[in-house]
């Protein structure tokens, strides 16, 4: 049995195997291969690698699309938390204007300005313009924001202005001329 197994060990269907020599004889063939100058040229993109080209651009694709998502995501966040700011800015300006209604001086205030109520045993006037139309009071407070709602020229402008104004003085047509009698004594 023994040299049964030994037999099996050493023979292939081709023969015995000689391991050593097979080794010896790629040696001798790569020997040859670089002494005659034949190299033998390996393919640049191998299966392997095509595969692993593909998996990471398939990859890219994917983190690329989940980046984009995720970009999005945020960007609406950013529209919804300003869109919240904003709501609670009128909210407060809302509770402002309920606690004023509260006073009752703020009332009486609003009661004059709009409906032109007078208290008992005061006298109203109301102001005409030339057209006989009521003339406004411009005794009102305003908010500052709306107050310089037309932003301010920069001083450079101003300055330009000037230059050019004195470049090319308007020209003044010369009052018309009246007699005056001068008193004579």
């Amino acid at each position: 049995m023994s040299e049964r197994r030994a037999g099996r060990q050493t023979r292939g269907p081709a023969g015995p195997r000689r391991p050593a020599r097979r080794g010896q004889e790629r040696a001798a063939a790569r020997t040859r291969a670089t002494t005659t100058g034949e190299t033998r040229r390996r393919p640049r993109l191998t299966g392997r690698a095509a595969v692993l080209v593909l998996v990471l651009a398939v990859l890219a694709v994917s983190y690329a699309s989940s980046l984009k998502a995720y970009l999005v995501q945020r960007a609406h966040i950013a529209d919804l938390k300003a869109e919240i700011a904003e709501t609670s800015a009128d909210i407060d300006e809302l509770e402002r204007e309920k606690r004023r209604w509260r006073d009752d001086a703020f009332v009486r205030v609003q009661a004059r300005e709009r409906f032109g109520y007078v208290m008992p045993g005061e006298t109203a006037y109301v102001v005409l313009d030339e057209d006989g139309e009521p003339v406004e009071s411009r005794a009102e407070l305003h908010d500052p924001a709306e107050v310089l709602a037309e932003p301010p020229t920069p001083w450079w402008e101003d300055a330009w202005e000037s230059v050019e104004l004195a470049g090319s003085p308007p020209r003044h047509d010369p009052p018309p001329a009246t007699d005056l009698e001068a008193p004579k004594d």
